[in-house]
């Protein structure tokens, strides 16, 4: 049997009907798998927020379907044709057109450019990859960001809004590896005990972020913040902090719009720090993974995590675009 003809299994998202998605685990094989140099046996997926919108059609996401969603993957090299890689070096794949408008990780096998791919670091397994996966990977990325503006422990709270969610959890538990206090906004009151366990010295309801709304500034409160939100929880979150502080921002769950005032910006100094870990180089994807398998590498990372199977995808899917997602949902393509 060539190589082209191998067969693997994946799942595929079709239009129905006029606007009516399903998804079904198909068998595929590599020949119809997308150009590339880099061909990978796909070991772990994770499932993000960008998945769940590919899923049900969202053409903002992805373009043309049938499609295969899954904007992470974490494997061994099957073939390189750039000779960058050999057979069985274990890499990373993060970003870029992944599961977008290119076949995803939620299949057995990818192929993508070698340009793509970061080599797994030795202090982290491929399992343990995509437990942080693209989430704990934009956590990572935003702290990077307020440290650069000299966030420090001793400033003060950090708020995390989504703080139920893949990036607001690993926001809470890398921060208070880091050292840092984090007050927690979600509206899963009912999972407050998993907050605190992560980290989190106080948990707050986010609807509280509503009385400020129409408020041109709000009494400064926290010191800093990651959203993953947006929209207006992020813009009450601006006007909440404290004189120098800053806000990461790297989500848009609750709405692309930003609406508000130049206030914080211009009265209590504040600076909002735009965070994308789509088209980031990858020389600085690579340094980030490396510090994920270092001195940033979380005790508790097992527990952080629900893993599935392919089979399960398609109802976590529709788990997470409902609302309904609780932490990170680990996919395993194997077997």
């Amino acid at each position: 049997m060539s190589a082209s003809s191998e067969q693997f299994l994946a799942l595929r998202v079709a239009e129905i009907g006029k606007g009516e998605f399903t998804g079904e685990i198909s068998e595929r094989t590599v020949g119809q798998l997308p150009a590339g140099e880099l061909l990978v046996d796909v070991h772990y997926s994770s499932l993000n927020y960008k998945d769940a919108l590919s899923a049900q059609g969202n053409r903002a996401v992805t373009r043309e379907y049938p499609h295969t969603p899954g904007i992470d993957a974490a494997g061994t090299v099957l073939a390189d044709a750039s000779g960058r890689f050999q057979a069985g070096d274990p890499v990373i794949v993060c970003g870029y057109d992944l599961g977008m408008n290119t076949d995803g990780g939620l299949a057995q096998r990818i192929r993508v450019p070698t340009a793509w791919a970061c080599r797994c670091p030795a202090g982290l397994s491929l399992r343990q990859a995509m437990v942080y996966g693209t989430a704990g990977f934009t956590a990572a990325l935003c702290i990077e960001k307020l440290q650069r503006m000299a966030a420090a422990p001793g400033d003060g709270d950090v708020a995390v809004t989504g703080a139920s969610g893949g990036v607001g959890s690993f926001s809470i538990a890398l921060l208070h590896h880091l050292g840092f206090t984090v007050a927690a906004l979600t509206g899963k009151l009912e999972h407050t005990e998993m907050l605190v366990r992560l980290g989190a010295r106080q948990v707050i309801d986010r609807d509280t972020l509503q009385e400020v709304v129409n408020k041109p500034l709000a009494k400064p409160r926290w010191a800093h913040a990651i959203d993953s939100v947006g929209g207006d929880y992020l813009f009450s979150v601006l006007k909440s902090i404290r004189y120098g502080g800053s806000v990461a921002a790297c989500g848009l769950a609750a709405s692309a719009a930003l609406s508000g005032n130049v206030f914080p910006f211009i009265l209590r100094n504040v600076n909002l720090l735009g965070v994308d870990s789509v088209e980031l180089p990858l020389a600085q994807k690579q340094r980030v993974w490396e510090r994920l398998a270092g001195e940033w590498k979380l005790p508790q990372l097992e527990s952080m995590v629900e893993e599935i199977s392919l089979a399960q995808t398609p109802e976590y899917l529709t788990r997470i675009y409902n609302g309904h997602a609780v932490g990170r949902y680990l996919v395993s393509l194997r077997g």
